[in-house]
């Protein structure tokens, strides 16, 4: 039951609804007794569209991801992401409006329609590409967002950030500490902002080490196109002796095939994931990551969308930076043998 039924039994707008169940003025007595007197018939209860007609809010921020639905159930990013919008959005028992499309041009309507209708009062846009046609449109539609991308993608809007650039130095360094000389990299969609600045970064530091860039494997971030990339890279006629991978469900994919073609983790093959979901700690050996806190990443998100949309505007955040995680898929190749000899 909602006051559009109410509206429509009585005669009357959904406007003056709201302002009779609402005991505001701005009807007369005989309106307001007589749609109380519908409501209670109808078996109406007060809810949050009563209440956003009277606060002109609609007390809900809205989320589209360009994926595959059936990527949602084995992601863990997204769903520790999302976990840490609901953290900020519950104490204030504001909804979060999640829906799954597979174009940018859908995205953009669902936008457009969702703030047409008021059903929410602002988006965080994930995902964004140099260029991206969902900044000008969401400047376009007016509805206030705030975007997960680093500054080069973002165009001028609100944004959250983690630095890319710095995490990907950090895990090539690490990897030549450990005293790897072929190091490859199975990257995720190419033409998502934050993948070209890891690729940036990846032949940045290799050049850094004086080590010839291996090339990168590109891939979807699915596990079969991990295992794909991995067996691609191992069959190699010089075949790297360790792997960065852009996220873990990958790097879970890539150790399944090491042990398939029988090559020691980490003893001949290192492997560094990215993101460190719970499970890079269940596999064996467990993987070593690039953590980085990604529900505080959507908490502050959140944070800065709901700012912006009480006050008007907010400032740029940086989100979690990423740290390395050693586990048992990392190891020196220094210790027992020399690494140009491996395989």
């Amino acid at each position: 039951m909602t006051i559009g039924d109410i509206a429509r039994e009585a005669g009357v707008s959904k406007g003056a609804v709201s302002y009779a169940l609402n005991n505001k003025p701005g009807v007369s007595r005989d309106t307001r007794e007589r749609v109380q007197q519908i409501a209670a018939q109808l078996g109406w209860t007060p809810n949050s569209a009563a209440r956003s007609l009277s606060t002109s809010k609609a007390d809900a921020i809205g989320l589209v991801l360009r994926r595959p639905p059936k990527m949602l159930g084995t992601e863990p990013f997204y769903m520790e992401f999302i976990s840490g919008i609901e953290a900020a959005l519950a104490a204030r028992e504001i909804a979060l409006m999640l829906q799954v499309v597979d174009t940018h041009e859908r995205e953009v309507a669902a936008y457009r329609k969702w703030w047409t209708e008021r059903r929410v009062d602002g988006v965080l846009v994930v995902d964004l590409s140099i260029p991206d046609v969902r900044t000008d449109a969401v400047r376009d539609i007016g509805v206030p967002a705030v975007l997960v991308c680093d500054d080069d993608a973002a165009a001028g809007l609100p944004h959250v950030w983690t630095d890319d650039r710095k995490a990907m130095l950090d895990a090539v360094r690490y990897l030549v500490r450990l005293g790897h000389r072929r190091i490859a990299r199975v990257g995720g969609t190419p033409t998502l902002a934050h993948s070209l600045l890891r690729a940036a970064a990846f032949t940045e530091g290799l050049q850094e080490a004086g080590l010839q860039d291996q090339g990168d494997e590109i891939t979807d971030f699915t596990g079969e196109e991990g295992a794909r990339a991995t067996r691609a890279l191992l069959t190699r006629p010089d075949p790297p002796t360790a792997i960065v991978y852009d996220n873990d469900i990958m790097a879970v994919a890539g150790l399944s095939v090491a042990s398939e073609m029988g090559i020691d983790v980490p003893r001949e093959l290192n492997l560094l994931a990215w993101d460190d979901s719970p499970l890079c700690s269940l596999t064996h050996p467990p993987l070593s990551a690039m953590h980085r806190d990604i529900a505080e990443l959507g908490r502050t998100a959140a944070q800065s969308l709901l700012e912006l949309i009480d006050t008007g505007h907010t400032i740029d955040r940086e989100g979690p930076r990423p740290v390395i995680i050693p586990r048992g898929s990392t190891a020196s190749l220094l210790v027992d043998q020399d690494v140009t000899s491996i395989r």
